[in-house]
């Protein structure tokens, strides 16, 4: 894997370790020697992300709508950002740009990329892995409705296990690489 998507929030969330886990994944991936990709903003979970993997010398690629410069407070200091016309655009243009996904906490907006990501890849369009990072348990009951809609008959076995999660940014990271490899890995 090169590049990673990451999608979270533009707010920092209440509990500190969702700030302090976003850190720990800007971190991680930058010492991974893979590539940032994110929603380009500089304040909240999306802040923290970026400017830890800038500190770790890696490289981070925004993609912002130019509607949300002002809202998300566009980060300055990236290696590259794209300027797009919207959210359908920035979507597209970060899933052409990256290996796989992950999705720390955040609001409807990081829900709205993860499941467009996740609908992507069981639509064929793209072959992509897609992991939660499951900080102190905000994903649990998603988790837990997930495998209702698995249980009801309304999403596949095969479809369900696109999706995985991890709790840690090191297991995310790993898992990602597990599900890129052939075969793929198990859903956790």
């Amino acid at each position: 894997m090169k590049r990673i998507c990451v999608f979270c929030g533009s707010r920092a969330g209440r509990a500190p370790a969702y700030l302090e886990s976003a850190r720990a994944l800007g971190k991680a991936i930058a010492a991974s020697g893979i590539t940032l990709v994110y929603g380009g903003g500089g304040r909240g979970m999306m802040g923290a992300l970026a400017d830890a993997a800038l500190a770790a010398e890696g490289r981070v690629v925004g993609v912002i709508p130019r509607d949300l410069f002002r809202r998300e407070f566009l980060h300055e200091g990236l290696t590259e950002l794209h300027a797009v016309s919207g959210m359908l655009e920035r979507k597209s243009l970060m899933a052409k740009l990256s290996d796989g996904f992950i999705s720390l906490p955040g609001g409807i907006g990081t829900m709205d990329e993860l499941f467009e990501m996740w609908t992507w890849t069981q639509l064929g369009i793209h072959a992509k892995p897609s992991m939660l990072l499951n900080v102190d348990g905000y994903y649990d009951s998603l988790i837990a409705f997930l495998d209702e809609m698995t249980d009801a008959g309304y999403l596949g076995p095969d479809q369900r296990a696109i999706l995985r999660s991890a709790e840690t940014a090191d297991d995310a990271l790993s898992g990602l690489r597990l599900a890129a490899a052939p075969g793929g890995a198990p859903a956790h």
